[in-house]
């Protein structure tokens, strides 16, 4: 005899919703089912036409047991009422007597048949005919049908959906009322990372388990066998460590020595050696696209990567607990893989550059130096000075030259030391010791170019001055040399003064500045003769204090004071070229509530005429008080409204001149150390009486005060008062050197007698990495108007012999020639030929000022507007829509195709 349906509550209660309707007011219930629920439910309520009916619900298992229920029902249980009695049980429907099939709806048992059932359920017109034998999913589907009912699917509720609608509400996979879940590896991982989910799941009846996971293995491939296996041994959250260790123990050398080890950890779960494979393949394949949302950034990102690490320090615990880590220190994939190559970059400081390089290649190959992307970039930086050391000292030779070269490279020194002395994020001691001896020897030779620019400085500074400045830009001449150029012709430039502003500190700020925004820009040298266009560098008043440096820098002329100085300088300053000019100080700029900036210095930067100053204390007032961060570098959004002011600037179509009164020194003092004891104190880092070790004596028209001659620090490690966590008023290159730089909003015109500063031209080639190209070498220029010289050029990649370099093979082709027609106001073909082959000889790479500055060194015409010339160029060369130039990165960034060019232009490959 074949077994008997079962039935549980939902589907009794679906069986009445369907018969009670047509019943007329019968109260008995035959079900030809067992019963298949819990005690707990034999008593339940179904709504009948609206109205609410109690059911009881009885077993019974011979004709005279449903007889004796049925009379229990009417005379005790509910004598007269309407409620129900549901009978279920084993008696065959021939064994009921008429008399009391005769009281049963449609006087007969009533069969339970779940595939209908199910059908009801869903709004189904019809079922997905391989459902019908999957007994275990139609029970599945009765027991698991959520509180708001399945979601109506139309004509045919396919195997497909049921199985998602399933998932969802039994284990949490998914949502039930929406079949669009991309099931795939990456979700099914993600999903066993939250304990409930498969613990869920390993409650499951085994045949339900079993088929899940079978329907799984087929939607989202092999790895699910084991994970779920995983998660019915209660492990579900370690499915995706378990499956990144595997993979690394399977592609480590000693693969055959992890084999029991993993065994170990995956237990009972892993059916097979074989299943080890695709499992890890899976696994592996989530993380990297992971990584590769957390490479992206923004909100998404930072999920992704807080994921990624979670996971993979798991893993390397998992690993640490077998005795795998040994093992697996190359893997390129876990965390203690990473550290690895941290610590043998670290050994490799020591030595020359060369071994350290290969270090730092080995950590950048590893899929996780992005996420860990400080300690990457800390690592870099480390190497950068390493080169810098095994490089030929430099040699000040005169205060001119030194700190145009502290601004040019020893400033980035100072940066780079700044960066590792925060320490690593790992705070692995063996890492962080090859620091502190990097640091040392930098900072010994860093010393001795300071006690070497001492040493010009004060023979300097006895005759220097305005009428006589020894080839240096003199601190009150920088508004006469860079701001008045700035306000020519109708200028507004708006002159951001901030205070305590260092070398490191202002690279680092300009490489901060959005290139798409703002345009950085130099004087052109005057004649031939002259130096390469570079940032201009000023030399402080001395002592290097705000009083007497910010006055003179504002003056125009040595003086010294206070703010009210200050405003009346800067006003007869411009007053005498005949403009109007106001400055505002701290709490003068800063707006009240509901405003970001005052209004009337948004008023005054709004003027067709007036020429606008600002001055900035954050960076001085943060040497006294310290920062809460520790951090001892500056980005724009660490310097209280600084981004504001450019945006102002910008908004109004001023150039900006971005400049200091003086730098500063960190403290360099050990913690338990006082301040050197000495006569005469004045300040931190100066003095009046004789010099002795560190310190120089300075005395001459650039010495306002203490009579013309004071005595000053050189060394970083002296201080004459209290600790703070930064001073100035000494001799350093660092305190002495006033960075000078000025930027155009991107969309404005170059003014007259400047020229771009690409930024690959304001980095040291020490610093660069091996990946990073060297600035672009453009062509010699010619006596301006007379164009290039006639010698023909070769570009290196693509040799043509007798035919010039692949730039002016282009703009000499038929093809070029006549797109040529279609542009309006095209650059002459020379200008078109010295960025092309200025962008192939970096690689196919370059900023947009360089792209300029190598059509302008070529043509002896300056392109005064960066972005407007290489969106020419894209209309000149990107001929059907073939982008063989274009801007990326947010347009920081030009990148020449040069396979597409040579295809385009002379009909050649780069094969």
């Amino acid at each position: 005899m074949p077994a008997r349906p079962a039935a549980g509550r939902r589907a009794v209660e679906v069986l009445l919703e369907a018969e009670l309707p047509r019943a007329e007011g019968r109260r008995l219930v035959l079900v030809d089912a067992v019963w298949a629920g819990d005690d707990a439910e034999r008593g339940f309520t179904v709504q009948v036409d609206g109205a609410a009916r109690r059911v009881h619900v009885t077993d019974q298992d011979s004709p005279l047991g449903i007889a004796d229920a049925w009379r229990h029902h009417t005379t005790e249980t509910d004598p007269g009422g309407d409620s129900v009695l549901v009978v279920t049980g084993t008696v065959p429907a021939d064994q009921i007597g008429w008399d009391l099939r005769g009281h049963a709806v449609r006087r007969r048992p009533l069969a339970v048949d779940r595939a209908d059932i199910v059908k009801q359920l869903f709004g189904a017109g019809d079922l997905d005919t391989r459902m019908v034998r999957e007994h275990w999913l139609l029970d599945a589907l009765l027991e698991a049908e959520p509180p708001g009912g399945w979601p109506r699917v139309g004509a045919v509720l396919t195997r497909d959906r049921a199985l998602r609608a399933l998932l969802a509400a039994r284990v949490g996979l998914g949502d039930t009322g929406s079949d669009s879940l991309d099931l795939d590896a990456d979700t099914l991982f993600d999903w066993s990372r939250n304990p409930a989910g498969p613990r869920r799941f390993a409650e499951l009846p085994e045949a339900e388990r079993a088929g899940l996971a079978e329907w799984l293995a087929q939607v989202t491939g092999p790895a699910a066998p084991t994970l779920l296996a995983l998660a019915t041994d209660g492990r579900g959250a370690d499915a995706l460590p378990l499956g990144a260790l595997a993979a690394a123990a399977l592609g480590c050398p000693a693969a055959a020595d992890t084999g029991f080890a993993l065994g170990t950890l995956f237990g009972s779960a892993l059916g097979s050696f074989d299943a080890l494979a695709p499992y890890a393949a899976a696994a592996t394949g989530v993380l990297t696209r992971w990584i590769a949302q957390a490479e992206a950034g923004g909100p998404a990102g930072a999920d992704a990567r807080a994921r990624v690490l979670a996971v993979l320090e798991r893993a390397d615990q998992l690993a640490d607990r077998a005795r795998l880590t040994g093992l697996l220190a190359g893997d390129r994939l876990l965390p203690s893989g990473y550290r690895t190559r941290l610590r043998t970059l670290g050994a490799a400081l020591d030595g020359r550059p060369a071994a350290a390089q290969a270090a730092l290649r080995e950590l950048g190959d590893h899929q996780l130096a992005a996420l860990y992307a400080d300690s990457t970039e800390r690592a870099r930086t480390a190497v950068r000075l390493l080169r810098w050391l095994d490089a030929p000292a430099p040699v000040v030779d005169s205060v001119g030259q030194g700190v145009r070269h502290h601004l040019a490279s020893t400033g980035w020194v100072d940066l780079a030391v700044g960066v590792l002395a925060e320490g690593d994020a790992s705070r692995d001691s063996v890492l962080g010791e090859a620091y502190h001896r990097l640091i040392g020897r930098v900072r010994a030779r860093r010393g001795l170019l300071d006690e070497q620019f001492a040493s010009v400085l004060a023979t300097w500074a006895e005759a220097a001055s305005q009428q006589a400045p020894g080839g240096a830009l003199l601190i009150e001449d920088v508004l006469a040399e860079a701001a008045a150029p700035l306000a020519r012709d109708g200028g507004r430039p708006l002159v951001l003064v901030l205070d305590g502003m260092s070398a490191d500190v202002a690279v680092e700020l300009a490489a901060g500045l959005g290139r798409r925004a703002w345009t950085e820009i130099v004087p052109v040298p005057a004649g031939s003769g002259g130096r390469s266009p570079g940032r201009l560098a000023a030399v402080a008043m001395l002592p290097t204090v705000t009083r007497v440096s910010r006055a003179s820098l504002l003056c125009g002329a040595a003086a010294d004071g206070g703010q009210e100085v200050e405003r009346a300088g800067f006003t007869a300053f411009w007053k005498k070229r005949r403009r109007e000019a106001v400055l505002f100080h701290k709490g003068g700029y800063e707006g009240t509530a509901g405003h970001r900036l005052a209004p009337a210095l948004l008023e005054e930067l709004a003027h067709e005429e007036r020429v606008v100053g600002v001055v900035v204390n954050t960076i001085d007032d943060a040497l006294a008080d310290g920062r809460e961060s520790g951090r001892a570098r500056w980005g724009v959004g660490d310097i209280a409204k600084l981004a504001d002011l450019f945006d102002a600037a910008r908004g109004t179509g001023r150039p900006v001149l971005l400049v200091s009164d003086h730098g500063h020194v960190l403290d360099r003092t050990p913690r338990d150390a006082g301040p050197t004891v000495a006569e005469g104190v004045q300040g931190a880092r100066w003095r009046t009486g004789a010099a002795g070790p560190g310190e120089v004596g300075l005395a001459g028209p650039r010495v306002r005060a203490a009579g013309g001659r004071i005595t000053a620090a050189w060394r970083d490690d002296l201080r004459y008062t209290s600790r703070q966590a930064g001073y100035h008023g000494g001799a350093s290159l660092a305190e002495v050197t006033v960075p000078v730089l000025a930027f155009v909003p991107s969309d404005s015109r170059i003014p007259a007698g400047w020229t771009v500063l690409p930024a690959e031209d304001t980095v040291p080639e020490w610093w660069r990495t091996e990946a990073e190209p060297a600035p672009a070498q453009a062509p010699e220029p010619a006596a301006r108007g007379r164009g290039r010289k006639a010698e023909p050029q070769t570009e290196s990649l693509f040799p043509q012999d007798g035919h010039g370099s692949l730039g002016e093979q282009t703009v000499r082709s038929a093809p070029y020639r006549a797109q040529r027609d279609f542009v309006r106001l095209p650059p002459g073909d020379t200008a078109v030929a010295a960025a092309l082959d200025a962008l192939l000889a970096a690689g196919g790479r370059l900023s947009p000022a360089a792209v300029a500055a190598a059509a302008q060194a070529a043509t002896g015409k300056s392109q005064r507007n960066p972005e407007r010339f290489v969106t020419v160029l894209e209309r000149l060369l990107n001929i059907d829509g073939y982008p063989v130039l274009q801007l990326t990165e947010s347009g920081r960034t030009v990148h020449l195709d040069k396979e597409l060019l040579r295809q385009q232009f002379t009909g050649g490959t780069t094969s």
